[in-house]
């Protein structure tokens, strides 16, 4: 099982950011993975990473998909892999 996982929701706040951030919490929730859920609102921090197009999610500073709302299924495979 891995710990201490950091799951950053990049986006301005938007309605697909909030959810994107709600299918983290429950894939984290349905999974038991011990994560760390943590929205970025930051423009300079999102720019960092890449990411020009929001809703972004990015696990352990690893960009895994952006511009779009990742599915459950998606998110509960990137944190158990």
């Amino acid at each position: 099982m891995v710990k201490d996982m950091k799951i950053e929701v990049l986006g301005s706040g938007c309605a697909k950011c909030n959810k994107t951030k709600e299918l983290a919490e429950k894939a984290v929730k349905e999974t038991g993975v011990d994560a760390e859920i943590v929205k970025v609102e930051d423009f300079e921090t999102i720019l960092n990473y890449g990411v020009m197009i929001t809703p972004a999610l990015v696990i352990d500073g690893d960009v895994k998909i952006a511009g779009k709302i990742p599915s459950l299924d998606d998110i509960k495979k990137w944190i158990t892999e």
